[in-house]
């Protein structure tokens, strides 16, 4: 495999011919490199004016391996072959060298360039590439890849202080300038004003050419390839990843046409892909197509907020943290998840997740501009109080997935932080649903607090300064953030709309409907061999009012078979007119003789839900046995035969899920292993969740 280094432009503030000097003293020998013990000039001409010097080297490397390597290849020192250009016209240095040692096994190619800098004539730019193949290697191959590119890349991280060595020590001896070359006193005036003209367009040419392959200037840098620039817009980089993000950087200038993603973007992807090129240059690829697809650069301009987001959705910017990253607050827990995505759709959500990661990434960039050093990433903290089944919705869930799977393939490496304040004992659940569509080094950002942890030692001062922290937390500072609550049912969409949106909230094929007259119940037998594990629910009530309750049965029960309605015509009318008929499908498995507390265990109060309430709510398993979940009719008035027959049914639509307790428990284990900062949840035995409406 060849191994590739693409330098990014580094920046002399010295004339070109101060850095030729000073290039000159580092032979034949150079203590600031110790590899490098030495060279022969093999060849050294000029053209007949002067302008032109061509210089061939001989030079002789130590080879740093190690010992068991170096006794296998039989050498102590390696030769490479420079040839260096010196074009004293146009102002520039070529450099080409490549391997003599190992050459039919080996093969280093290398091209470096000193030249003008296009906007200082007072300057000199410098850049360089190489090729590292290791064709075969007495089996060290990918030993031999790692060793040298290492060394390279340690060689190249002195270069620039060398010339800087230099200079100084010229400046120290009174060299302060040096004269730029001028064509000989023989050659006449007309022939001085030809060449200088041909120099001028010479040296114009150049300076475009390496405009264009600068790429685009950022109003306070000139020149973004520089590796200045590198360092105070987008942070220090070690040689090999500066090396990657200008290969990066020069496939997308190649290929895309219109709008270029600015460094930081780019910066971003590496970063999610290890430094990968290909596999950064696909996951960019790929977010390029969608982004023009779904128009999302225009998203900051076009996007409209809706009354209802406005009202309702409990999240805004704040200041920053202590990293002088933006601040992102979300009171999730007073977020009507179900409300919103009823009023909204599913791509509503989508649209306004969106603006608010265009709207990060902007504030990164602004944050970067005024405060003097590189900010890539955003900061959000998460407000769970309030936090409850009814944001486990499972729609609402399923709509949460996607949005984190689209904000994952194209908001790379954007989250610098996730604080996660008052995080209720029901948060593991959620975790566990959501976390494996998180991505291992996004997890690694997220600190927890529960309960009031955030206020001690350790908690939110430690990240947010004490005069940002918001008003709802115990701080001081108020923020710009609505209260949340229950979206009113008034602003939800019609089903109709919902289906356009391709949004299907209402009908899903998870949740089964059910009807209950007078004296009907309807029971869901859970038989449960995981001690720890959570029964959840969530369920709506669509007409008339039910009692809920959890039960559990000292004898494990032997599961329901599921019973056919009869099919005569007349028996099933029949049946239907005849309340006191046995009907199997909303018979009790509770018999009739046991007793609460001996045969039969009450494990969450009963409670009355209302018509048009949804209910969401969740169990922690602890013991083996038979569980149930119950619904039964309600009234609070007797209700005679007549009343029976006409009375209106409920109607319930319901759906439940059992997490197993390997999933629920090393779900948090696995965060909570990710941070040390991290505060510990407890489950006490037999506790659950409230039920939340």
């Amino acid at each position: 495999m060849v191994q590739k280094y693409q330098s990014p432009v580094r920046v002399y503030k010295y004339p070109f011919e101060l850095v030729m000097a000073a290039y000159e003293m580092r032979f034949p020998t150079c203590p600031q490199i110790p590899v490098f013990v030495g060279c022969e000039v093999v060849k050294d001409e000029e053209s007949a004016d002067g302008s032109i010097r061509k210089t061939e080297r001989r030079c002789k490397l130590i080879v740093e391996a190690p010992y068991i390597l170096k006794k296998i290849i039989g050498v102590d020192y390696v030769y490479f072959i420079q040839k260096n250009t010196l074009d004293r016209r146009k102002r520039s240095l070529t450099i080409e060298a490549c391997n003599e040692s190992f050459a039919n096994r080996v093969e280093i190619l290398e091209t470096c360039r000193y030249f003008v800098h296009p906007e200082n004539s007072d300057w000199t730019c410098f850049d360089q590439e190489a090729n590292l193949d290791i064709k075969s290697f007495f089996g060290f191959e990918s030993t031999m890849e790692r060793l040298g590119m290492k060394q390279y890349s340690a060689n190249i991280a002195k270069g620039k202080e060398i010339i800087e060595f230099f200079i100084s020590k010229m400046e120290e001896e009174g060299v302060t300038s040096i004269p730029r070359w001028k064509p000989s006193n023989a050659i006449g005036d007309t022939e001085q004003n030809v060449s200088k003209d041909d120099a001028d367009r010479s040296t114009e040419g150049t300076s475009k050419l390496d405009v264009n392959q600068c790429g685009d200037k950022s109003k306070d840098c000139a020149f973004q390839l520089d590796s200045d620039y590198i360092r105070r817009y987008l942070g220090e980089l070690s040689v090999m990843e500066e090396s990657r993000l200008v290969q990066l950087r020069k496939w997308v200038a190649d290929l895309q046409k219109g709008k270029m993603p600015n460094d930081a973007t780019l910066l971003r992807f590496l970063r999610a892909r290890d430094f990968n090129v290909e596999k950064a240059r696909e996951m960019l690829s790929q977010s390029l197509m969608w982004r023009k697809k779904h128009g999302v650069d225009k998203i900051l301009a076009e996007y409209q907020t809706l009354t209802v987001i406005q009202d309702y959705f409990p999240g805004c910017w704040h200041h920053s943290d202590k990293d002088g990253r933006p601040l992102f607050l979300l009171r999730l827990g007073q977020m009507d998840v179900k409300g919103l995505l009823k009023s909204v759709g599913e791509d509503g959500l989508l649209k306004l997740t969106l603006h608010v990661c265009e709207e990060g990434l902007q504030r990164t960039e602004d944050a970067t501009r005024t405060g003097g050093k590189p900010i890539s990433t955003w900061c959000l903290l998460v407000d769970l109080e309030g936090l409850n089944m009814r944001h486990l919705w499972r729609p609402g869930i399923r709509a949460l997935l996607r949005i984190i799977e689209i904000v994952e393939a194209n908001y790379p490496e954007t989250l610098g932080r996730v604080l996660i304040v008052r995080a209720p004992r029901v948060f593991p659940i959620m975790w566990t649903l959501v976390s494996t569509f998180i991505d291992d080094n996004t997890k690694g950002k997220f600190l927890l607090f529960g309960g009031n942890d955030y206020q001690e030692e350790g908690g939110l001062v430690d990240y947010i300064p004490e005069e940002y922290v918001p008003e709802f937390l115990g701080g001081p500072c108020k923020a710009m953030i609505c209260e949340g609550g229950l979206v009113p049912k008034s602003m939800y969409m019609t089903e109709v709309e919902l289906e356009k949106e391709g949004c299907p909230l209402t009908e899903d094929s998870i949740y089964r409907s059910v009807t209950l007259g007078r004296g009907q119940v309807h029971e869901v037998q859970i038989n449960n061999d995981d001690p720890g594990s959570v029964i959840t629910w969530d369920f709506d009530v669509m007409r008339q009012d039910v009692v809920f309750s959890v039960l559990h049965t000292k004898v494990p029960l032997p599961m329901k078979e599921t019973v056919h309605s009869p099919t005569g015509t007349l028996q099933s009318f029949a049946e239907h007119m005849n309340p006191l008929a046995v009907d199997h499908e909303h018979r009790s498995a509770i018999d009739k003789h046991w007793k609460e507390g001996v045969d039969f265990f009450k494990m969450e109060p009963s409670i009355v839900c209302h018509d048009g309430e949804s209910i969401q709510g969740s169990h922690v398993a602890t013991q083996t046995g038979t569980y149930i979940l119950q619904w039964k009719f309600h009234c609070i008035h007797q209700l005679d035969l007549l009343d029976t027959i006409t009375a209106p049914k409920a109607q319930v639509m319901y759906f439940f899920e059992q997490l197993k307790s390997a999933d629920y428990r090393g779900s948090m284990c696995s965060l909570q292993s990710g941070n040390s900062a991290l505060s510990t949840m407890s489950l006490k035995s037999g506790a659950s969740s409230c039920p939340s409406r």
